[in-house]
């Protein structure tokens, strides 16, 4: 497996990684490895192009309020 090594991350970079990982209960480098994956696969053209493609097949298309019929449900 790959190996990477990252250097010359600022201190105020380094400790908001920390704190980070700290409240997802993640090491520091399982949290470095989620966020490096997450910005590969979100800058995959794949990815973009499925979220377009979602987009034109929704558009124009009425979605009810379903917090609105959940009040109007328990009002009854």
């Amino acid at each position: 497996m790959p190996t990477l090594s990252l250097r010359g991350l600022t201190e105020q970079t380094y400790e908001g990684l920390r704190q980070l990982a700290i409240s997802n209960h993640r090491s520091m480098h399982e949290q470095m490895r989620l966020l490096i994956e997450r910005e590969v696969r979100y800058a995959q053209v794949g990815g973009v192009e499925r979220a377009r493609r979602w987009r034109s097949l929704l558009a124009g298309r009425h979605f009810p309020d379903l917090a609105a019929d959940i009040q109007a449900n328990r009002s009854r």
